[in-house]
Order: structure tokens, then sequence, then C-alpha cells
């Protein structure tokens, strides 16, 4: 996947900040340090692209960054992370109304990519999302981050776990490594699907 040119394109609190709905959207969700903001990197090849933290719950905006491609624009949305964050019980109570509300009334959202990292049993707020995402029939990927970090006599045995537990099409769950480039290419082909 060749991009040609990746920039942020705005940071809102609420929809009267969200750019024109005149690209298709691609919303990037999951647990606070599964390693959004590294993925998204990753996935457009820019280093500095998202803002990346070692402190959980840096996210606390929905990031709009356009993505211009060989033959596309496209925007990829980093909605903040829920889950351990450090960040006040109250802030994280606005999170919720803010990313459901984008969920919902986004209409030219294609899909959403769930990050799930490949470490972790999936909790129980990871699949609620899944099936609320099924109920509003957004489709959705799994990207399971981090791989790098499992041995090679884990990896398989985690991932034919991970398969099990999740309610998606093998198809549409990829193992995926911001460091090591593992699954970017697999799951830019399971976006171009979708778009």
């Amino acid at each position: 996947m060749k991009i040609l040119d990746a920039d942020i394109e705005t940071s809102a609190a609420g929809r009267e900040g969200w750019p024109e709905a005149d690209l298709p959207e691609v919303a990037f969700l999951g647990r606070s340090n599964v390693g959004k903001s590294s993925l998204l990197n990753a996935l457009v090849g820019r280093r500095k692209l998202a803002r990346t933290s070692s402190t959980p719950g840096k996210t606390r905006l929905l990031h709009f960054f356009r993505v211009r491609r060989e033959h596309d624009t496209l925007r990829l949305v980093d909605l903040p992370g829920y889950g351990f964050a450090r960040v006040a019980k109250r802030e994280q109570a606005r999170w919720g109304p803010m990313i459901e509300g984008y969920l919902a009334d986004r209409g030219v959202l294609r899909a959403v990519v769930l990050l799930q990292d490949a470490r972790r049993d999936p909790r129980d707020e990871d699949l609620d999302l899944l099936a609320w995402l099924a109920e509003h029939e957004i489709p959705a990927i799994v990207a399971l981050t981090k791989v790098d970090k499992l041995k090679a006599s884990e990896r398989t045995r985690t991932l034919r776990t991970l398969k099990e537990a999740l309610p998606v099409q093998a198809d549409w769950l990829v193992a995926t490594s911001a460091r090591t480039g593992a699954g970017i290419e697999t799951l830019w082909q399971r976006l171009d699907t979708l778009l």
C-alpha cells in the first residue's frame, strides 16, 4: 500500500468539530495502552503522525487523520481508549457519549478497527463493543497488537484461543506488530474490502 501523504486534519471533542463528511472513514478503538497510535503510525509509514505515550489515556479527543493513497483519500480516526487510563473518572465518563455519538451518527464510517493486545484475554467491554457494532451493522476488524512480544511457540496457540474468544470471522482477525510491520499489509487489504 503506497501512502502519498498523511496529516492530522483536526481534533474534536464533539460533532461541531468533526470535518465535513466527504471522505470514507475508519475508526480505531481499543483499551488504553493497546498501541493505537503506534499501529496508526505503522499503517501510514510515519513515526509521529499519531502521538504515542507510555502513559495510558493520552488520547482524549477524536483525532482525524487525512490519508492520501495512490488511488484514493480517506480518514483514519483515533478514538479515546477505554479501560485503564490515568484520567479522572468524570473525564472517562464523558468519552462514552462522544465515542458512541461518533460511531452511531457518522454516515461515512466504513469500519471500526478494534485493537486487542495479543497477550491479553478479551474483557467484557471488548466483547460488548463488538456486540454493539454488530447490532448497529458497523463492520469490525480486530487487530491483535504486539504479536512480536509473543514467543513463536506461544503465537499459534494464542491466536487460536483469541479466534475462539472473539465473535468475528477468522478473516477479520489480523495479527499485527507496529514494531516489525507484521500484518500491516493484511490489515490494509481487509480495510480495502470495506472501503
